[in-house]
């Protein structure tokens, strides 16, 4: 079974935050897809994410990711308001293939409230191949 980062956590989406269970919702926190997303999609071609200040809703589609093989909506673990995209990795999406939990981040959010959220074991356990 594959390790994943303890310092986040994940959706059954398989997004992840980084961000644990109770802590406080007073910073930007980064959002992106887990190794078990990029390795299902293969390699990422183009990324749709949400623009700087604009809202996210958990359960809402805010984006989406497109590989060779397919396209695959992004749900935002959290609400809030987007506060930074990852501008190397929308004009290069292999950077997410390669290091989908460092420099492959996706968008940061300023958070208002999180969504259905696992931790890394919880993850592993339900969501690993």
């Amino acid at each position: 079974m594959p390790e994943f980062p303890v310092d986040r956590s994940y959706t059954v989406d398989h997004e992840w935050v980084r961000l644990l269970p109770g802590e406080p919702l007073d910073e930007p926190v980064r959002v992106g897809i887990t190794s078990v997303a990029t390795d299902a999609l293969g390699d990422l071609v183009f990324l749709d994410l949400p623009k700087v200040g604009s809202t996210v809703t958990t359960g809402e589609v805010c984006g989406e990711v497109e590989s060779t093989k397919t396209v695959s909506e992004l749900y935002p673990p959290v609400s809030g308001r987007v506060s930074a995209v990852n501008a190397a990795a929308v004009d290069d999406p292999s950077v997410v293939t390669a290091d989908p939990y460092g420099a492959g981040w996706l968008f940061a959010v300023l958070p208002t409230a999180t969504g259905d959220l696992l931790t890394a074991a919880q993850y592993a356990e339900k969501c690993g191949p």
